[in-house]
């Protein structure tokens, strides 16, 4: 795995460079090479930002690109919580992998109990009008797999998402 530690508006020390190594160095366990890491650490100039120190990292791996982004008070800190992210990310990108390939052509709704089909979680966000390349660039800022927004073009209601072979899809209504 290369591991590359930059920073934005800070001069990256040793100390920390090897701390951010030493704590994302544990995703190699769980990723297969070649894999590339970019680790971009900042400290926010603005006065009324209390958690002003920023790590945000990327992860280049055969499939998905993973990225994450944290914000502390304290450097080592937010380099902690990245790496608890992006280590919940690999976890799950690999069981949906391992998952993927032992499922037939699809889920069997019939073994599938009926209390696990109802829906658990109910979320409202606000739409915002967006062109579909501003909202490929909002699903990856959000690390989901799909984004709902409305076209700015048509003022529908749209979805973009991310494709297994890769790419994106864009979902219109007729």
């Amino acid at each position: 795995m290369r591991l590359q530690v930059k920073g934005r508006n800070v001069e990256v020390s040793e100390s920390i460079r090897s701390y951010a190594e030493e704590k994302l160095g544990r995703l190699e366990r769980q990723l297969a090479d070649p894999t590339r890491v970019e680790v971009e650490l900042a400290v926010e100039r603005n006065p009324s930002i209390a958690d002003s120190h920023v790590a945000e990292a990327t992860v280049f791996t055969k499939g998905p690109v993973l990225h994450a982004r944290e914000a502390s008070a304290d450097m080592k800190a937010s380099i902690d919580q990245l790496a608890d992210k992006l280590e919940r990310q690999v976890t799950r990108y690999r069981g949906k992998r391992r998952r993927g390939r032992r499922r037939s052509n699809g889920p069997d709704l019939q073994a599938v109990p009926e209390s696990e089909r109802q829906i658990v979680k109910t979320k409202q966000f606000a739409l915002t009008a967006v062109s579909p390349e501003d909202a490929v660039l909002q699903l990856e800022l959000v690390g989901h797999d799909f984004y709902v927004f409305r076209n700015g073009a048509t003022a529908e209601i749209n979805v973009v998402y991310r494709r297994r072979g890769g790419g994106y899809g864009l979902i219109e209504p007729q």
